[in-house]
């Protein structure tokens, strides 16, 4: 997806424009073919996952159950009636947890590159915290200790309100 910055954002020298800017005017990451088949597998999986995701697609799912389930003693509740519910569920599973994952990566990134910006734009902010995700999970231990010494240091001081909003 390519978009346009405007506003205080665009007239700073700051993260984003580590992400190269277009001929138009827009912004976008890097090496990202907006033509090709990333493009396409990714406007499927948001359009896919916000459908399944909706109250309809419940619905839907539910009236397909019930209608399975009345047809039952039609079919005389056979090993293929059975097949049919099993085989059609674990290959929606299968290829849902690929568009699931698709989107979840996709959010978490826009949601860490927004993070990062936040904290590199916080003048009091430490900077190292920009990539935590990029941490080994001893580094992640220490850090989080780390944190919780301070938030009991401010409680005893009575500020831990301070860190909880």
């Amino acid at each position: 997806m390519v978009f346009t910055i405007s506003g205080p954002l665009s007239r700073r020298n700051g993260f984003l424009q580590s992400y190269g800017k277009l001929k138009s005017g827009c912004w976008r990451a890097p090496c990202e073919d907006e033509n090709g088949m990333k493009a396409l597998f990714r406007g499927f999986a948001q359009k896919t996952s916000e459908l399944v995701g909706s109250p309809a697609a419940f619905v839907g799912g539910g009236v397909l159950i019930l209608i399975w389930a009345i047809t039952g003693p039609y079919f005389h509740y056979s090993d293929t009636w059975q097949l049919v519910i099993n085989t059609g569920t674990t290959i929606i599973t299968f290829l849902m947890v690929f568009l699931i994952q698709s989107t979840q990566n996709r959010d978490s990134k826009a949601v860490h590159l927004k993070l990062d910006e936040l904290i590199r734009a916080v003048g009091a902010a430490r900077t190292r915290l920009v990539h935590l995700e990029n941490l080994t999970d001893e580094e992640l231990g220490a850090l989080e200790e780390e944190f919780q010494k301070l938030h009991e240091k401010l409680r005893k001081k009575g500020h831990a309100g301070e860190l909880e909003g």
